[in-house]
């Protein structure tokens, strides 16, 4: 669906935000949302295709952004080790969190809290599995540049992927303050980053 930016439709999407925060996407009722944003039901369907269209709109732009960054942390990630400048917490999800995904904590809300029922409700499972696929074609480019990286087995691997994603998106699952947020983060970072290095052969 092209992305209308009228006023309309930004009044369309701001009454679907409301309703799948509210609600949750399964639970969401399309007359609803006409009724928010004033709208019949016919008029609502000229501006999206159906409840999945609408949602899908909304939380879109936020998997797009991770998305991105997760591309060019690669593209760092591949080029620091091809010149033995790798600094494996200088450049981590960690910092993801802390640019990204915590000043944007409402928005991400959305789309880890309401989604279930949605083509989205995986999204944490999904974005563990592409870690693991990434990390699994990572540790043989640093074992041949001379790092003592421990093998370990892809269901250690996803396990150890999955406490460690899912422990830093818990404050935004739980409305945490950002100051709550990123003191959590700080902790995290204290607590992985051993494991993580000893792995990695750092």
């Amino acid at each position: 669906m092209p992305r209308d930016k009228t006023t309309t439709h930004v009044r369309v999407l701001a009454a679907a935000r409301e309703e799948f925060m509210e609600y949750g996407y399964e639970d969401a009722s399309m007359r609803r949302i006409g009724e928010r944003c004033g709208m019949t039901a016919a008029g609502l369907y000229r501006h999206c295709r159906d409840k999945a269209g609408l949602f899908g709109e909304l939380v879109s732009p936020s998997i797009d952004r991770i998305d991105e960054w997760l591309e060019a942390h690669i593209s760092r990630s591949i080029q620091s080790v091809e010149t033995d400048t790798v600094d494996l917490w200088k450049d981590s999800e960690i910092n993801m969190m802390q640019d990204l995904i915590y000043p944007n904590m409402e928005e991400y809300r959305l789309l880890l809290t309401k989604a279930q029922g949605s083509p989205y409700e995986n999204f944490l499972h999904d974005l563990t599995q592409q870690h693991q696929e990434r990390m699994l074609s990572f540790l043989p480019m640093l074992r041949e540049r001379g790092y003592a990286t421990r093998e370990i087995d892809p269901k250690e691997l996803h396990l150890l992927l999955s406490a460690y994603t899912s422990a830093m998106f818990e404050p935004v699952v739980h409305g945490y303050t950002e100051e709550e947020a990123y003191r959590c983060l700080d902790t995290l970072e204290a607590f992985f980053l051993p494991g993580w290095k000893q792995l990695l052969g750092f």
